[in-house]
């Protein structure tokens, strides 16, 4: 039986470190980039009366992967479909789309283990849904406003304790790309006057302002709970731990029992295998949950990357986790 791993050909320091301990216990597995399709990448797929799993050999330029050998998918950012640039704009986008029906939809519909499956990502990842999910998991969520009204955000945000909030984005924190730079939306504070009209052009996402005592990245595999304090060395990772990772340190801490429970009741909610959360924690020892990322990275701690390398292909070969 097989492990399927779907990632980008290039570097994915998460993904190769999956990979490297699969290979070394002798799993047998086949890497597949969808961005190989359809130029070095061949798929054919067949469902036949009388059966419910759809049979086939995708022919890759190393690897073949026989469909009904795929025990276990492990899906980690891979990249896109590249299709012929002679075809006109109408030709790609209805390509596209027949490429995401074929390829997601046979692969989606393979009764195996995921890691996670796409489209439970998808809705894990929606973060207003997911935040709701998370409190009726019984998860201490900071008071959050989503808003296109500039009066309303001053209004939520003077109510605040200190009048400041987190201004944060509610989708990717990569908007675009600007003068070939890559453009990041990092969390930021905002007080009431700051707030302009601008606002009304779109949604935006205020949320209480949390006074930390540090963060806490904490990584569900299976039943099993990975958990690090982040504590920031700098004015500017203090307002969001990404912007300067260099100033960081790490230890590994407990997660209290009820925010375990609450993580694996929303696990369950999403049908995820895989979930990283971040946490604010306060001087009182609150925990207040701020990001929720069914993909999230583990590499950046260094005590973390084997633990939960090692639980992921626990999971994969179908070992039991508690």
């Amino acid at each position: 039986m097989t492990v399927l791993v779907l990632t980008r050909h290039t570097m994915d320091a998460t993904a190769d470190m999956v990979i490297t301990e699969l290979t070394a216990r002798g799993v047998s597995l086949v890497r597949l980039d969808p961005a190989d399709f359809p130029g070095t990448l061949t798929i054919s797929a067949r469902l036949d009366p009388g059966q419910d799993r759809w049979q086939g050999v995708w022919r890759g330029e190393h690897r073949d992967l026989d469909l009904s050998t795929v025990r276990a998918v492990y899906y980690r950012r891979p990249g896109r479909f590249q299709f012929d640039p002679r075809m006109n704009q109408d030709a790609l986008r209805w390509a596209d789309s027949e490429a995401r029906a074929a390829v997601g939809g046979v692969l989606s519909s393979l009764r195996c283990t995921w890691i996670n499956h796409p489209w439970r990502n998808a809705w894990a990842a929606v973060a207003p849904y997911a935040l709701a999910q998370a409190a009726r998991c019984g998860l201490t969520i900071p008071a959050t406003l989503i808003t296109s009204d500039p009066q309303e955000a001053r209004e939520f945000i003077s109510a605040l304790p200190g009048a400041v909030a987190a201004y944060k984005a509610i989708g990717p924190t990569h908007p675009g790309v600007h003068d070939g730079r890559r453009l990041a939306l990092w969390t930021s504070k905002v007080r009431p006057q700051e707030i302009t009209d601008a606002v009304s052009l779109t949604a935006h996402q205020f949320q209480q302002w949390i006074d930390k005592a540090y963060e806490v990245r904490a990584t569900c595999v299976g039943r099993r709970t990975f958990a690090a304090e982040i504590h920031a060395g700098s004015d500017a990772s203090r307002i969001d731990f990404r912007r300067d990772y260099d100033s960081l340190t790490y230890r590994e801490c407990t997660v209290p029992g009820t925010v375990v429970a609450g993580l694996h009741r929303l696990m369950d909610t999403f049908g995820l295998r895989y979930l990283a959360c971040d946490f604010l924690v306060n001087q009182n020892n609150d925990w207040f949950l701020v990001d929720i990322n069914p993909g999230g990275q583990y590499g950046f701690i260094p005590d973390l990357r084997d633990p939960i390398t090692h639980a992921i292909a626990d999971e994969l070969e179908g070992k039991t986790t508690a």
